[in-house]
């Protein structure tokens, strides 16, 4: 479609009719799209009307459903760029670069959240007063979507993570630990060698987890098969299969020492000579004005995993 916009096209647009149009993608519909807003839905309605009238196409198939044309679609993806840069210049302004303030949405995997967060939270809460970090966890596939649409500010997640436009901080390395019912024959190790795998079954979280993918490759290459017909939904769930005698778990350091404690039906191992691990970073998007500031958040959640007796260099 040829698009042919108004004379003076950029001087007719606001930040204010990208926002709708944006709040339209994700709702398809007028009415939600414009509580989302905090805006009456005939205002909305009007503002993109006008932003049509201004580009000269439509960018709304109106009908039971309000959903985005092709056109719309592009013009709204670009929006979402243009109002992520419009709020990371604001950003600029206030303290200096470095200050934690304000609030940090933070976006982290699962499989390390619950281990590592309430350490981290706890601790900014005593040291920066003015800082609120808002946590929600996802699977690593949506944590890299959210944090392109600008849903994050930050992510921490298992590296490496396939996220096109971000800045990675490697943080640290987390040695893995193979978790086994009390009774298996392996218990009686004091540590797991690759030979004491052969034969042995694995099991693993659902695929997209790096995990995943780590245990996979350490069954490849040590002989031991994967349980194709079961994958865990958290850590909790293949520890508990452990549990009941189904296969090994390979999991984090940080998780068995948690919640694996002496007498429980699970024990858990390491691996000859810190063999596997997994290394952990915080992703944000590229140039942002609060970068160095996110290099301090970096600082304080090292001291955190070193407060906890392991330096995980």
């Amino acid at each position: 479609m040829d698009v042919k916009a108004a004379p003076g096209f950029e001087q007719q647009i606001s930040l204010r009719q990208l926002r709708y149009l944006v709040a339209l993608g994700s709702e398809a519909s007028f009415t939600r799209a414009a509580a989302l807003c905090g805006v009456s839905q005939p205002s909305l309605s009007q503002a993109i009307r006008q932003f049509e009238d201004a580009l000269g196409a439509p960018l709304v198939e109106r009908g039971a459903r309000a959903f985005l044309t092709p056109l719309g679609r592009e013009v709204a993806e670009r929006a979402r760029r243009i109002l992520l840069e419009v709020r990371d210049l604001g950003e600029l302004t206030g303290a200096g670069d470095a200050a934690l303030l304000g609030t940090i949405r933070l976006g982290v995997t699962p499989t390390i959240g619950a281990y590592l967060l309430p350490r981290l939270v706890a601790r900014l809460h005593q040291q920066f007063h003015d800082l609120r970090v808002h946590v929600r966890e996802n699977i690593p596939a949506a944590l890299v979507e959210g944090l392109a649409a600008g849903t994050y500010d930050l992510i921490l997640a298992q590296l490496p993570l396939p996220a096109p436009g971000a800045q990675v901080e490697r943080l640290f390395r987390e040695p893995l630990q193979l978790a086994m019912a009390a009774d298996h024959p392996l218990a009686a190790r004091a540590s797991i060698g690759r030979e004491d795998l052969a034969g042995q079954d694995l099991l693993t979280l659902q695929r997209g987890y790096r995990l995943a993918e780590q245990t996979i490759a350490i069954a490849e290459e040590a002989g031991a098969r994967v349980r194709e017909e079961y994958e865990g939904t958290s850590l909790d769930a293949i520890r508990q299969m452990a549990g009941m005698g189904m296969g090994l778990a390979v999991l984090p350091e940080l998780y068995v020492r948690q919640e694996i404690r002496p007498g429980d039906d699970v024990v858990a191992r390491p691996f000859h000579g810190g063999r596997h691990y997994r290394e952990m970073g915080l992703l944000w998007r590229s140039g942002v004005a609060r970068a160095a500031a996110y290099k301090r958040l970096a600082q304080e959640l090292m001291a955190c995993v070193e407060d906890i007796g392991i330096s995980y260099r």
